[in-house]
């Protein structure tokens, strides 16, 4: 990209600079301290020039918005054309509590939703299962049946936003609960829009909400695959997730790569599966974190792409462009807030918020201050919602695409993570693949060290974390916080037992029995799942039968 003859000249100049105005300035006052690092920990030089870059080719390595290998986007107009998807991630309590904040959001600009399901939800057992006690609503929504997801998204029109759903393990059941309900209101499925976060490989790796062994729960994903790509077309069918390997500990490089690798395992599944690569790929997502170095999450969210679009068109073959784009969800870095002085953790969402829009994302859910403390308060979220709408319409990032494209720091950077994301294949491939890698316990203790060297770099104050670690205060809490309903689970208990009475519960047996049938054998299971949710079966009856035909998971210690 640059003239070798110039190139030689600059590195002449810059060497005098070091040695004369450089010198001359460390001599009279040291630089702050001794090494710069970013957030993952990684060194940062003093200066980034053309040497930086020097061995890269614009139109291979770099491109046009909207061109292979999309490292400038995979829109031509990225935002100048349609800002990303403000996607908060909600859920509390009852559906109808949750409900109530979805219309909350909606009519203040939210413009997608995102559901959080509550823990027992995620674990695939109803609300009044003993293994749920104590555990209802706390970290989202319960949703045990279609009653209550047809309440959850009472009055909202499901045929005109798109809607996410972060659950893995029971995310079949949940997605047909969504279709179902759909349904019941003379919404046809091929008009849906959203995703499915349905990650499992990251469930293994870092954030444990697993219930099957690895091959059927495979198996499950690309059900969803398949059936999503036959009916319904506008549905992502997966969200490759490495918002939760982050939140783990992982650095931002490893985030990548184990992101990326656990995507490149899916479509290996798919394609022995016998699907059309180029029939599936389209509607693959991915789920970002954007965590407090700026340029470092540009550089990741660049680097993604870039690798995702050589590795469909080269390694898979596939043909359709589409299939090479790598499209992500973003959520500004939950592990990064902070119970002391939670306002500084509006400051801290911004910062990640812009990072991720500056990078290319097409949805975005921005962080509440007071996480860190409880699920969101109304104040808290609407000051989050309200984040996204000052980046979008008061800041001018989105005037011009990737307007930190050509910066010698950024494409560097951008350079360095890919070559950390490449060796990190390269070394899960020694291991066998992604599956043997998680049995043997790989990403785990890369997560753990990594985890561990930040926490230390934090506690021996090397690492500054504002109201932590330095600028302390003893002021008390002055921000008001969530209070859920206390006769919730009351209510969602008795709804759950008028369920069971009023069903026809021999239609209920008929369908289950089916479900075991299919999981027997090699059909496609979402049919089954569909019948069984619809004549209302519970999550955890359809995921009982799921752990007699599978078994449970239980992950090996690693030492």
């Amino acid at each position: 990209m640059f003239d070798p003859v110039r190139l030689k000249d600059l590195d002449d100049v810059y060497r005098e600079w070091t040695e004369t105005t450089l010198r001359q300035t460390l001599d009279k006052a040291p630089e702050r301290q001794e090494a710069f690092i970013t957030t993952s920990s990684r060194p940062i030089r003093r200066l980034y020039s053309p040497l930086d870059v020097a061995d890269q080719d614009y139109q291979r390595d770099i491109g046009l918005p909207g061109e292979y290998p999309y490292l400038r986007g995979v829109h031509p107009t990225m935002h100048r054309g349609r800002l990303w998807t403000m996607r908060m991630f909600a859920g509390f309590g009852t559906a109808e509590e949750t409900n109530a904040r979805y219309k909350y959001l909606l009519e203040h600009g939210e413009t997608g939703l995102s559901v959080a399901f509550d823990m027992p939800t995620l674990y695939g057992y109803d609300t009044d299962d003993p293994e749920a006690e104590g555990e209802f609503g706390k970290c989202g929504v319960a949703v045990s049946s279609l009653a209550d997801m047809e309440f959850l998204f009472d009055g909202i029109p499901v045929d005109e936003i798109t809607t996410s759903m972060t659950i893995n393990s029971p995310a079949a059941v949940t997605w047909a609960m969504y279709i179902a309900a759909a349904e019941k209101r003379g919404i046809p499925m091929h008009v849906l829009g959203g995703t499915i976060q349905n990650d499992i490989l990251k469930e293994y790796i870092a954030q444990k909400e697993f219930i099957f062994p690895p091959a059927p729960s495979m198996r499950l994903v690309v059900d969803t695959f398949e059936f999503g790509s036959q009916h319904l077309p506008r549905w992502n069918t997966i969200s490759i997730s490495g918002y939760h390997i982050r939140e783990a500990g992982a650095t931002a490089a490893q985030e990548l790569a184990f992101t990326l690798a656990d995507g490149l395992e899916y479509v290996r599944w798919g394609v022995e599966r016998g699907l059309d690569v180029d029939e599936f790929a389209p509607r693959l997502s991915f789920f970002f974190n954007s965590h407090n170095d700026f340029f470092e999450e540009i550089a990741k969210f660049r680097a993604a792409r870039r690798i995702w679009a050589h590795e469909m068109r080269h390694t898979f073959g596939a043909k359709n462009p589409r299939s090479w784009w790598l499209r992500f969800h973003t959520q500004t870095a939950g592990c990064s807030l902070t119970a002391t002085q939670p306002e500084n953790n509006v400051v801290r969402t911004a910062i990640q918020a812009l990072a991720a829009v500056l990078g290319g994302t097409q949805s975005l859910h921005t962080n509440s201050m007071d996480e860190a403390l409880a699920l969101p308060s109304e104040y808290a979220v609407r000051v989050a919602l309200r984040t996204q709408q000052v980046i979008a319409h008061e800041s001018g990032v989105t005037n011009t695409v990737d307007p930190l494209g050509g910066s010698y720091f950024v494409e560097a950077l951008t350079n360095e993570m890919e070559a950390d994301a490449r060796e990190y294949f390269r070394r899960i491939d020694v291991l066998g693949g992604v599956i043997p890698a998680l049995q043997k316990g790989f990403f785990q203790r890369e997560i753990a060290d990594s985890a561990s060297r930040y926490q230390h770099e934090i506690e021996t104050q090397r690492r500054v974390v504002v109201g932590v670690n330095e600028y302390t205060t003893d002021e008390p809490l002055r921000i008001p916080l969530l209070q859920m309903d206390p006769e919730g689970e009351r209510r969602q208990r008795a709804r759950l037992a008028r369920i069971r009475a009023e069903r026809d519960n021999d239609e209920v047996q008929r369908c289950l029995a089916a479900l075991r049938r299919a999981a027997e054998g090699t059909d496609n299971m979402m049919p089954a799942i569909l019948d069984a949710v619809r004549a209302y079966a519970t999550l955890g009856e359809i995921c009982r039968v799921f752990r007699d035909v599978f078994g449970e998971y239980r992950e090996p210690v690693f030492l």
